[in-house]
C-alpha cells in the first residue's frame, strides 16, 4: 500500500511553488499542479476503466483548497458508480454547443453565409441584391426565428404573397432562402430536409414561375421609329444622354456602358474590349466600333480625375436609373398628346435595355446578317456545347460590318417614323 499524502491546509497550499504536481491529501489522487509560467491547478489522478486518468478541477485559487476537495469527492464518487466524469464533462459540453447552435437565428446564418461567398460574386450590386430581398421579404418573417426550427409554414408565408406578383423576385428569394438553410444544415445548425427545397416540394404548392411571367422582355421601341429616336437623342446634352447613345450604338447591356473604361478602348483600332469581369457571360467581349461610336467618344471630355468614359457629375458611375430619365424626359409631351416612345406591345416607356431588342429585331427583319453573328453581338452565350465548341473566334470583321449597317440605320429616319 502506498504512502497516505500527508493532509495540507490552505495556508500549506499558499505556499507551493516548485512546478510539478504536489499531494494535497484529504482526497486521494488529488493534486495541485505547478507549471513552469507558474499557474497552478487542481488534478484528480485516477484510474477508470483500468486506465489512469486525469482530470481537471480548475486553477487555483479561483477554485480554493475546500472546493477541490468536493469536486474530488464528487468524481470519486461517479467513478465508483461506475461513471466517467470526464466522458460525462464532454458529452456535457457537446450537448451545450449543440443548444446553442440551434438558437443561432435566420438572420445570423444568412449574414455568415453572405460573408463566406459574398467575395467571389461578380460585383456589389449582386452583394446588394441578396441583402434587400432577404431584409424586405425574409428577415420580417423568420430573422429572428432560430434557424432549426424554421418550417415549411414559414416559408410559404414568406413567399405565397408575393409569389403571383413579384415571380422573379420571389423566385430569387425562394432559391437564397434554400442556399442559407442548406448552409445552416451543413454547419449542424440544424438538422432534416430544407423545406425552401423546390423540387419535389415547393413545386408541388406553387405554380412555376415560368408559367407566371408572361412578358419578360424589356419595354422597346419598334425598329421604324429608331431612327428618329436617335435624331432627337444627338441633339440631348448631358453625359448620360450620350452613353445612352453609344449603348444603343454597341447594342451593349447598361451596365458595360456605365462602367466603361478609356482603357478598354482602342480608338484608332476602333475596338473596345469589354473584360469578363464586366461582362455577364464572364468571358472578354470585343465590340467593333462605328464610325458613329468612334466620333462619339472622341468628342467627349476626358477628366483626368477617373479612367470612366462617362462619368457621373460627382465623378462615379453613372446610375442605370440616369439613362432611364433620359428616355423619360424625351417622353416628356404636351398636353393631350401621347409618349412618343413607347413599347407599343405593353404601352409602357422604352427602358435602355429594350434596345438590344430593337438591334435584335433589325438584325433579323431589316438585314441578312446571320442569326449567331447577331447573337454574338449581343454578347450571348452560344446556344449548345457542340456548337460553342466548333465557333471558337467571335467573326469580329463580320461584326465590324453589320455594327456599322446598324449604325448607319441609327441615323435614317423613316417618313412613317416622323413626329410632328
Amino acid at each position: 500500500m502506498g504512502r497516505k499524502a500527508a493532509d495540507l491546509n490552505a495556508l500549506a497550499v499558499s505556499r507551493i511553488d516548485q512546478p510539478g504536481l504536489h499531494a494535497v491529501g484529504t482526497v486521494p489522487g488529488l493534486y495541485l499542479q505547478v507549471l513552469e509560467s507558474g499557474a497552478r491547478t487542481w488534478i484528480l489522478r485516477k484510474v477508470i476503466g483500468g486506465k489512469r486518468r486525469d482530470m481537471g478541477l480548475g486553477g487555483y485559487p479561483g477554485v480554493t483548497l475546500a472546493q477541490a476537495w468536493d469536486k474530488a469527492r464528487k468524481a470519486r464518487d461517479k467513478i465508483e458508480n461506475g461513471v466517467d466524469p470526464i466522458d460525462e464533462r464532454r458529452a456535457n459540453h457537446r450537448a451545450l454547443k449543440a443548444a446553442q447552435a440551434s438558437t443561432r437565428t435566420f438572420k445570423q446564418c444568412a449574414a455568415a453565409y453572405m460573408d463566406a461567398h459574398s467575395k467571389g460574386w461578380r460585383s456589389t450590386k449582386h452583394v446588394d441584391q441578396w441583402r434587400s430581398t432577404l431584409e424586405v421579404n425574409a428577415y420580417p418573417v423568420i430573422g429572428d426565428m432560430p434557424v432549426g426550427e424554421l418550417q415549411l409554414p414559414h416559408v410559404l408565408r414568406i413567399l405565397e404573397p408575393i409569389w403571383h406578383e413579384k415571380t422573379e423576385t420571389a423566385s430569387r428569394l425562394r432559391a437564397r432562402i434554400e442556399r442559407v438553410l442548406d448552409w445552416a444544415i451543413a454547419r449542424g445548425y440544424r438538422t432534416g430536409v430544407n423545406p425552401a427545397r423546390w423540387r419535389g416540394h415547393l413545386d408541388t404548392m406553387l405554380a412555376a414561375p415560368g408559367k407566371l411571367i408572361k412578358d419578360k422582355h424589356q419595354p422597346a421601341l419598334p425598329i421604324s421609329k429608331l431612327g428618329a429616336f436617335m435624331a432627337e437623342l444627338r441633339g440631348r446634352e448631358g453625359m448620360a444622354a450620350r452613353a445612352l447613345e453609344f449603348a444603343i450604338l454597341c447594342a451593349s447591356r447598361s451596365g458595360e456602358v456605365r462602367g466603361a473604361l478609356w482603357s478598354e478602348i482602342d480608338l484608332r483600332n476602333k475596338v473596345w474590349t469589354v473584360p469578363a469581369a464586366r461582362t455577364k457571360a464572364h468571358k472578354e467581349h470585343r465590340v467593333p466600333l462605328s464610325a458613329r461610336a468612334v466620333e462619339l467618344l472622341r468628342g467627349l471630355p476626358r477628366d483626368a480625375g477617373t479612367d470612366l468614359v462617362f462619368p457621373a457629375p460627382n465623378g462615379g458611375t453613372l446610375s442605370d436609373m440616369t439613362l432611364t430619365a433620359v428616355i423619360r424626359r424625351m417622353n416628356e409631351c404636351e398636353k393631350n398628346e401621347e409618349p412618343r416612345w413607347t413599347d407599343p406591345k405593353s404601352g409602357k416607356h422604352a427602358v435602355p435595355h429594350g434596345f438590344r431588342s430593337t438591334f435584335r429585331d433589325w438584325a433579323a427583319e431589316r438585314t441578312s446578317h446571320p442569326r449567331e453573328l447577331a447573337e454574338m453581338a449581343l454578347a450571348h452565350t452560344i446556344g449548345s456545347n457542340a456548337e460553342a465548341a466548333y465557333r471558337r473566334g467571335d467573326l469580329f470583321e463580320k461584326r465590324r460590318s453589320m455594327m456599322d449597317d446598324w449604325a448607319k440605320f441609327c441615323a435614317r429616319v423613316e417618313r412613317k417614323a416622323r413626329v410632328r
